[in-house]
């Protein structure tokens, strides 16, 4: 039986959906979700634990998503940092992300993985590519699935990879250095081919980037959420759309 306070706080849900402008809405919604080891030592449980609620927190949101319209998202999942830790956390967070992609592939929804691939355990990574090429014929959201991801080895890699195809070609680097633009890059990027996020949001109550999508944010609005990923709600979500949908975005001037 629903309480008076449910009641209240679906009304509120209905009134920042009604109150949205369509037209401002963001494509690309790019998501830290930060705060699963706090939120379970604050439960005095592991932090497997709170990455497994995390991860059931996941789609809720995309459904959240799909229910504005946004194209894209972007999930940092796990950082090139993360992989430092001790095979006793990374082992059960790499088994959690190999599930979560499993369950969202079969969701019906398009996978898209952005990371350094490579420094990926063989095993996980070739679980991750074959989700991810079970969606390549759906329609619809984008989920972009950050996993060893860091922005600074995006921006190397991109750069390698540039030349790499200049030296294929016989292009020499003169050359290349002519027709260097900040186009040519995005074309490289592990997001090559998408919009750049217009709203990043992180939880847990960091404000600060820690390296997610360096070369893309730059015209993004950044909403930061005091709660911890596994307790964000719809209502936090719409409220940071909200928020993005008020500002007046000045795209770096």
């Amino acid at each position: 039986m629903r309480g008076p306070g449910d009641v209240l706080y679906t009304a509120y849900e209905r009134q920042l959906v009604k109150g949205l402008p369509g037209e401002r809405l963001p494509r690309h919604v790019g998501l830290m979700l930060d705060g699963n080891r706090r939120w379970a030592k604050l439960r005095g449980e592991n932090t497997e634990h709170g990455h497994r609620a995390g991860a059931d927190n996941i789609e809720p949101l995309l459904t959240w998503c799909d229910e504005l319209g946004i194209e894209v998202v972007t999930l940092w999942l796990l950082s090139t940092d993360n992989l430092k830790r001790s095979e006793v956390e990374l082992n059960p967070l790499l088994e959690i992300i190999e599930d979560v992609v499993d369950g969202l592939a079969a969701s019906g929804r398009r996978l898209n993985l952005v990371g350094a691939l490579g420094l990926l355990p063989d095993a996980t990574r070739a679980r991750l590519q074959a989700a991810v090429e079970k969606t390549t014929d759906a329609e619809g959201l984008v989920v972009n699935i950050a996993v060893g991801y860091g922005g600074r080895q995006e921006i190397v890699d991109a750069f390698r990879a540039m030349l790499l195809d200049a030296a294929e070609r016989g292009e020499s680097l003169e050359s290349l250095a002519d027709r260097l633009t900040i186009e040519n890059v995005g074309d490289y990027l592990y997001t090559k081919g998408q919009p750049d996020p217009d709203l990043v949001i992180r939880t847990s109550g960091e404000q600060r980037l820690g390296g997610f999508l360096l070369w893309q944010s730059a015209h993004s609005e950044f909403y930061f959420c005091e709660a911890f990923w596994p307790d964000f709600r719809r209502v936090d979500f719409l409220r940071a759309v909200r928020a993005y949908a008020e500002r007046e975005r000045r795209f770096g001037g």
